[in-house]
Parts: C-alpha cells; sequence; structure tokens
C-alpha cells in the first residue's frame, strides 16, 4: 500500500508499493527451507581430521536502498549461506554472496571460510614480525 502524505516534509512521488511482498528475514527463510535442505561439505583438512558441516543455500533478492539494480530495475540475486550443524535446532552463522548462480557450493564454503585463515595469519604477522609496532611516515 503506498504511503499517504502526512503534510510534512516533501510529497512522496511513490505510486505502488516499492517492493511486492513484506521482507523476511534471513533466519526465518533459512528455517523455512528446514534442515533437511543442508548438504554436507568438507571445506579443508584442519589438525584433527577434516573439517566437516551442513550448509543451507539459497537464492535471495536482498533489499535495502544502496543496492544496486540490475538494468532491468530488479534487485540481484544473492546466495544466502548458512550453516546448520546436525546438532544444532538453528543455523548457527550466515554468509551473503555475490558469486555467480553456477558456483560450486564447496567453493561457497571455502571461500566464506578463508576469513578465519587470514585473520589468523594477520595476527601472527603483528605478533611475531612485530607490524603492529611499526610506523610508517610518508
Amino acid at each position: 500500500m503506498p504511503r499517504t502524505w502526512s503534510g510534512r516534509g516533501r510529497p512522496s512521488r511513490q505510486t505502488e508499493p516499492r517492493y511486492l511482498a513484506t521482507a523476511v528475514s534471513l533466519a526465518a527463510l533459512i528455517q523455512a527451507a528446514g534442515p533437511a535442505a543442508a548438504i554436507p561439505i568438507t571445506w579443508r583438512e584442519g589438525s584433527k581430521g577434516a573439517m566437516t558441516s551442513a550448509f543451507v543455500f539459497l537464492r535471495v533478492r536482498p533489499a535495502g536502498h544502496r543496492i544496486a539494480r540490475e538494468a532491468d530495475g530488479t534487485l540481484p540475486e544473492r546466495w544466502l549461506i548458512a550453516q546448520w550443524p546436525a546438532d544444532e535446532p538453528e543455523p548457527v552463522r550466515y554468509w551473503l554472496s555475490s558469486l555467480p548462480v553456477t558456483t560450486d557450493p564447496a567453493d561457497l564454503i571455502r571461500y566464506a571460510k578463508i576469513r578465519w585463515r587470514i585473520e589468523h595469519d594477520y595476527r601472527e604477522l603483528k605478533t611475531g614480525l612485530g607490524l603492529d609496532h611499526f610506523e610508517g611516515r610518508t
């Protein structure tokens, strides 16, 4: 339903609703898919064996006023990924990715999980090499 002008501020030029449906939370979308939609994926070998968990993959159109639209005016599709271990009642982590629809689910998880490795290496560089004490000047 279009907003009605309250008499204060600039009147809206919007004559029809911006979105056809009301917004749904990420958790609600994943819960609707259910744990049966979760796919087990191993993303790497850890020191205690293979690191494996179950993940749900959905294609969504995230809403927001700062998201660039496609040429036809629609919101772009993105990957919504949720880590849902078998022993948990609900997902424990969420990611939103702009990788193409043809991207392999195992690659999506590997890219999402690599952030931990990058942060770990950065922390090691700071403490081991003293980069946190380095002061550069131009």
